[in-house]
């Protein structure tokens, strides 16, 4: 994609060009400048902070003050691609009115450009009323990780007839309720594979295979920064929580020893003024 500004039209077109694309998390302004700058075109604010940050079990704790919180840090690290805030679990159980509310805080408070929805029943009319508003809005179907604990746990979706065509179904609903995109998570390949040749608009899989029109993954398990567990689609391009601790170690060792800080580390008074200073106080006052 260009190395423009990425807006929801540029995602839009990427399908019709056959341009795969590429989404990321990011949960703060170190990382998700580092991402922007990587070149990834969408950055996503994911209620996954609430494990891989927070230290939850799941997603479900996540409020929409702490989604605020760190969407505001990753806006101040994005410049050029698509900002896109996580609707969490509490910001979509109540009305429709209020779904819109809330995901009008993300453009409002923090600065993002799109919000994404987990499929839930009932979610239709909550998307619908959201774009009505005039607020871009990604859709999210199979493992859906903020109700994953009352549907049999993380784990594959779609993997029968019957439930692979009930999600193909709401793929279909989230595009005609005006979702500009997909994310298809867990999911056969072949299931993910009907759903982006049927939907005009991008799919972006996670664990769903080659197929869809882009990919997405959450960052600490692409650099291996979360130890808990590492799902089976991730695949790690770094293991930067060994070399943390590691260095962290190092640190340790090299204070006890007294190794560190060194000289080059320091920075000591010019002769002169030290004998001011000793003739100032008086030299029994120096210690």
């Amino acid at each position: 994609m260009s190395a423009n500004k990425i807006r929801i039209a540029d995602v839009l077109a990427s399908k019709a060009q056959g341009q795969k694309l590429t989404m990321l998390t990011a949960y703060d302004y170190p990382m998700a400048k580092l991402v922007d700058e990587a070149g990834v075109d969408i950055v996503l604010v994911g209620d996954s902070l609430g494990m891989v940050v927070l230290g939850y079990e799941t997603t479900t704790p996540v409020t929409m003050e702490d989604m605020l919180h760190h969407a505001k840090a990753a806006r101040r690290g994005v410049q050029r691609a698509l900002l896109v805030g996580d609707m969490p679990f509490l910001a979509v159980r109540g009305s429709v009115d209020e779904s819109v509310k809330q995901a009008a805080r993300f453009l409002q408070e923090a600065g993002c450009e799109a919000v994404k929805l987990e499929w839930r029943q009932g979610i239709e009319d909550t998307a619908k009323a959201i774009v009505d508003a005039g607020i871009p809005v990604m859709g999210h179907v199979g493992l859906t990780p903020q109700t994953a604990a009352g549907e049999g746990g993380f784990g594959m979706r779609g993997t029968d007839a019957a439930s692979a065509a009930r999600i193909i179904a709401q793929a279909v609903a989230l595009q005609e309720v005006g979702c500009c995109a997909v994310v298809i998570e867990c999911v056969p390949t072949e299931v993910a594979q009907d759903i982006t040749q049927r939907l005009r608009i991008p799919t972006i899989g996670i664990g769903s295979g080659p197929s869809c029109d882009g990919q997405v993954l959450v960052l600490h398990d692409l650099l291996g920064l979360y130890e808990r567990f590492t799902p089976r689609f991730v695949k790690r391009y770094a293991r930067l929580a060994e070399t943390i601790r590691h260095s962290i170690q190092t640190y340790v060792d090299e204070v006890h020893r007294g190794v560190f800080p060194g000289p080059e580390h320091t920075r000591t008074m010019s002769g002169e003024e030290w004998v001011r200073l000793r003739e100032q106080l008086g030299a029994d006052d120096v210690r």
